[in-house]
C-alpha cells in the first residue's frame, strides 16, 4: 500500500527486454538506503518488487500484464521515474490510498500556469471517468492529486511549484503519458452499487435522482 507521496525521482540506467517482460535498473541512493528484497516499491505508480540492489540502484521486474497496461514499457535510458516505498505502519499518512495497481494510462493535454499553480489537463477513457469526482483523489504517475475539474473526456489537476518540481510531471509534455489509478474507496462503492442494481429497485439513477 502507497499514499501518493513521492520520496524520490530515480533515473533509469538499465533496461533489459524479453518478448513481453522487462527488467529495470534505476538509480536511487535514497530509496536503497534501507532497502530489501522482496520490497514493493511504485515506479510511477506502478508496484513492482526490487530483485536487486547495491548502495546506488535498485532492479525490478515488470510482467507482461503491466508491460502491457502501463507506461513502464515506454521508459528510455536517462528518463526520470517517481519513486515511493510501500507505507510503514508507523509513518505519517499524507495522501490518499494507492494499491499501485494502474487503471488506465492517460494522455497529456495542456499544462497551463496560474499564478503558483500548473493545470494539467489529462485525457483518460470514459470507463476511468466513471471513478472521478470534481475534489476528489487521483493518482498520476504515483502521485497523489485532487481532481479540479472532470469532463466527458478529460481530467484537470492542480500542482504546487514543490509537487511540480520533486515529481516527474514536471519534466512531462502535452502529447505524454501518464499512468492513471482513480480512488480505491470509489471503485469500491461503485462496484457494490453495481452489484446491488442487478438485485434491487434501488438503481444508480434512483439515487442520482435523490441526491445521492
Amino acid at each position: 500500500m502507497f499514499t501518493g507521496i513521492i520520496e524520490d525521482q530515480g533515473k533509469v540506467t538499465g533496461i533489459k527486454k524479453d518478448v513481453n517482460s522487462m527488467e529495470l535498473t534505476i538509480a536511487t541512493s535514497k530509496i536503497v538506503s534501507d532497502a530489501h528484497l522482496g520490497d514493493s516499491i511504485a515506479v510511477n505508480g506502478v508496484c513492482l518488487t526490487i530483485t536487486h540492489f547495491n548502495n546506488e540502484e535498485m532492479t525490478v521486474d515488470v510482467m507482461p500484464e503491466t508491460v502491457k497496461a502501463t507506461t513502464i514499457h515506454t521508459l528510455k535510458l536517462g528518463d526520470f521515474v517517481n519513486l515511493e516505498r510501500a507505507m510503514s505502519a508507523n509513518g505519517r499518512f499524507g495522501g490518499h490510498l494507492v494499491s499501485g495497481h494502474v487503471d488506465g494510462v492517460g494522455t497529456i493535454k495542456s499544462k497551463r500556469p496560474l499564478s503558483n499553480a500548473v493545470y494539467i489537463e489529462i485525457e483518460i477513457d470514459k470507463e476511468l471517468l466513471t471513478n472521478c469526482i470534481p475534489k476528489g483523489s487521483i493518482t498520476i504517475d504515483g502521485t497523489s492529486l485532487t481532481l479540479f475539474q472532470v469532463t466527458d473526456s478529460s481530467i484537470t489537476v492542480s500542482l504546487i511549484p514543490h509537487t511540480y518540481a520533486e515529481t516527474v510531471l514536471g519534466r512531462k509534455g502535452v502529447g505524454e503519458k501518464v499512468n492513471i489509478e482513480t480512488d480505491m474507496l470509489g471503485k469500491y462503492v461503485l462496484h457494490h452499487l453495481k452489484k446491488t442494481e442487478q438485485s434491487s429497485n434501488v438503481t444508480l439513477d434512483f439515487l442520482r435522482q435523490n441526491g445521492f
